[in-house]
């Protein structure tokens, strides 16, 4: 049996080694019906001996049970997008920011920042976990914060290692990057599928979602999709990790994971200028879809110290590339109303094919947006998808335009509740008068309700809200929690199990948090993150009410226009009626221990957490330093007073012993509280 098991082990070794030859080195040293029969000779031995099949063996790509669902993944950190550049001035500005960041900080040793160069792939962002070097989890990017769970099928990629090559990976690695799917493989798919009589894939990234997200592996596995990876999420600390980000991809590459071969080091504006020409140049020769450059500081300390924003790192940026465009003529121009009755002009196209998709409608924004294009029913217009995403009306060509057709204006009344639609001065947004008794709004301002991100109530989706508005069910979001078992089992596709499910999550929907309920009454333009930033200023939903502009004003990142909206939204008397209503219904959420008196011990001082805590979140944390005057940053840097570290504290610490900053234990903290 030892020989058995010798032989078994080296074919594997075997195998891997040419996978890595194959797609990450892209110079295979033997030929394809070579490998399939070491492929075969392995999967014999296994049939013969299966006590002997391991999860990271080369056989074991296909060949799982269906799902019925994917699991959702809680990012253990988060996924974050990208902020964007469409120009060299934009790009120069980003580097400008990075400069004066550093300057600040004190640590910038050259004006010349390295940046680590690549392309911006079309595809799928996706999170793979290593543990032991085994391929245990593959994530979807999802919201950034979770993700489905699509171990199955991208264990089915032959580009994405079962196992790590050597010994010297960390014992937990998170490798992030895009799956894609080849030019030529998307187009291959695309007549197979035609010759199905089945339905055509828009894209190479949609098709690659769309393979990636089959609940039957064996699906998947018959796709072209690919992997390059482009960074690292989580990592435990048994190695040290290289100085900069392209060395980082390089060790990643020694592991056996794929980096992308037109990737690049380029220092200061004018290296990133050269690089994006360059790779314009080559976009359309490039087996793969690309609509721009991703550029990252290369240096890894100088993207501690720069950080985050909200959603995205300030040391990266995505330098997007023109759109393509095409010429199409407006066949009509019509109204939509949205969810905070904005009356939104939208042009209705003659289908063109822009950027890899098919579009037929452009929203035109606003009145001086229609007036400043002069566009026209019946006129031939450029159509462009900016940022190759965003379908967007470049300008008319006016020497296409025959006859003398009528300018648009916009109507004097909502198209969909008939009340008058009013224009406030120096704004360019129409809006429809009627309020909580406009259906448009009234569906939408329910369905943003009850929202993942507001108020989470698990099974009422978009269409069963529609319904339920439809049928006279509901009229506003508290009547939600007037609905009976009866009324809901008696709707088609309902039925008793899933009234009940959905009556118990209307229950537990009520038991939330104050910045959730914030951002669920859909105030213009406070999003997830402003609503979080309210909810811990305030801390109370009556003192966020009765807020003037001023006070609103003298919160970090909140400005005028945010400032108006909010104060205006709290004055109106139906808006306050329906927050009344709802918290009549149950809504509640834990009292805030932060109090807006305590005693400001820790003004001036700067703190970082790290690690995990044991008896309190490091959010709550951070709220009871806050509310003793001191500064919570994200990154260690000499201004840094104390570092706080809890369990699993990460390369912070080492950083802190670097500078000389003084390290606090859990329970110290708790001391100076």
């Amino acid at each position: 049996m030892s020989a058995i098991i010798k032989k078994i082990e080296a074919l594997r070794d075997q195998l891997n080694q040419h996978n890595y030859r194959y797609y990450v080195l892209d110079d295979p040293e033997i030929s394809d019906s070579a490998y399939d029969k070491l492929l075969r000779e392995l999967q014999t031995l296994e049939a013969e001996h299966p006590e002997l099949v391991t999860p990271d063996s080369p056989t074991q790509r296909v060949g799982a049970t269906p799902l019925d669902s994917f699991n959702s993944v809680k990012h253990e950190m988060p996924m974050l997008s990208l902020a964007n550049a469409f120009s060299d001035e934009e790009f120069t500005d980003f580097n400008k920011r990075i400069v004066d960041m550093l300057h600040k900080e004190g640590t910038l040793e050259d004006e010349n920042i390295k940046y680590a160069a690549e392309p911006k792939l079309d595809g799928l962002a996706i999170s793979l976990l290593y543990e032991n070097g085994i391929l245990v989890r593959g994530a979807t990017r999802g919201d950034g914060t979770t993700g489905e769970d699509v171990t199955l099928n991208i264990r089915t990629i032959d580009a994405i290692p079962l196992k790590l090559l050597g010994n010297n990976f960390p014992q937990r690695l998170e490798v992030r990057g895009e799956v894609i799917m080849t030019k030529d493989g998307f187009n291959a798919l695309n007549e197979k599928q035609r010759s199905n009589n089945e339905k055509l894939f828009a894209n190479p990234r949609n098709a690659a979602a769309g393979s990636l997200r089959q609940l039957d592996p064996k699906i998947t596995a018959t796709r072209p999709l690919s992997f390059f990876c482009y960074g690292i999420g989580i990592i435990s600390e048994e190695i040290k990790l290289p100085a900069t980000h392209s060395k980082v991809m390089l060790l990643l590459k020694s592991w056996g994971l794929r980096i992308n071969p037109e990737s690049k080091v380029v220092t200061g504006v004018d290296g990133a200028n050269q690089y994006y020409e360059q790779l314009q140049k080559k976009r359309e020769s490039l087996q793969y879809e690309i609509d721009g450059i991703v550029y990252k500081v290369d240096n890894l300390n100088y993207q501690e110290q720069l950080g985050f924003v909200a959603r995205a790192p300030r040391w990266a940026i995505a330098r997007k590339f023109p759109a393509h465009e095409e010429m199409t003529k407006v066949l009509s121009i019509d109204i939509q109303v949205g969810r905070t009755g904005a009356l939104t002009p939208v042009a209705r196209l003659e289908p063109v094919f822009v950027g890899g998709v098919t579009v037929s409608n452009a929203t035109l924004h606003n009145q001086d947006e229609i007036e400043r294009l002069d566009i026209r029913v019946g006129d031939t217009v450029v159509i462009r998808r900016a940022g190759d995403v965003i379908p967007q009306i470049v300008n008319v060509v006016l020497s296409k335009r025959t006859g003398k057709p009528r300018k648009f204006k916009m109507p004097t009344h909502c198209p969909v509740c008939g009340s008058v639609a009013m224009r406030n001065e120096n704004e360019a947004v129409t809006y429809c008068s009627g309020g909580l008794f406009c259906e448009a709004q009234n569906k939408q301002a329910i369905i943003h309700f009850a929202s993942r991100k507001a108020m989470n109530i698990d099974g009422l989706g978009d269409k069963l809200i529609e319904l339920l508005v439809d049928q006279g069910l509901i009229k506003r979001s508290p009547d939600l929690y007037a609905l009976t078992h009866e009324q809901l089992a008696s709707l088609e596709r309902m039925g008793d199990k899933s009234a009940s499910n959905l009556l118990k999550a209307l229950e537990d929907s009520k038991t939330t948090t104050l910045d959730r309920f914030i951002y669920s009454l859909g105030i213009h333009d406070v999003g997830e993150t402003t609503a979080k930033t309210l909810a811990d200023h305030f801390h109370s939903l009556q003192k966020l009410e009765q807020a003037t502009v001023d006070e609103l004003l003298a919160i970090h990142d909140i400005g005028p226009v945010v400032a108006d909206n909010i104060v205006t939204f709290f004055s109106q008397q139906h808006n306050r009626e329906v927050i009344d209503d709802l918290l009549k219904t149950g809504i509640h959420w834990p009292e805030d221990t932060v109090v807006s008196d305590v005693e400001q011990t820790l003004a001036g001082k700067t703190f970082v957490i790290t690690g995990t805590l044991s008896d309190m979140s490091r959010d709550d944390a951070k709220r009871e330093l806050q509310a003793r005057g001191a500064k919570v940053t994200g990154s260690v840097s000499r201004k840094t007073d104390y570092v706080i570290a809890g369990e699993n504290p990460g390369s912070k610490v080492t950083k802190a012993e670097d500078l000389g900053v003084e390290i606090l234990s859990e329970s110290q903290f708790k001391a100076i509280l």
